[in-house]
């Protein structure tokens, strides 16, 4: 290969994989779920019930481990059910939810 460039791609051992979080349900304090979801997400009023009552929808994504569990650690605190996994490689096929 004389003239042609070559990418490689490589997967740092000491880099962050990029985390999720999604909110499962949002439990019966519905209206401190909401402000809680606004808090995370930074999102007007409306747009927050509307994902609230959504649920269960992945409310942000490309978080640091540490920063998707802050987020989650807010939620809880409101009342609401969710969790943050590591988000999936782009091509990475994933199981449907059930």
């Amino acid at each position: 290969m004389p003239d042609e460039e070559s990418t490689e791609y490589c997967t740092l051992l000491c880099d962050d994989p990029s985390h999720e979080v999604v909110l499962i349900d949002c439990g019966p304090r519905e209206t401190d779920v909401i402000r809680a979801v606004r808090k995370v997400t930074g999102l007007s009023l409306w747009h927050s019930r509307v994902l609230t009552r959504q649920a269960p929808v992945t409310l942000l994504g490309g978080l640091s481990a540490y920063g998707a569990q802050s987020a989650v650690a807010v939620l809880q605190s409101a009342g609401a059910r969710a969790e943050w996994r590591q988000e999936p490689e782009p091509g990475e096929r994933t199981a449907p939810s059930p």
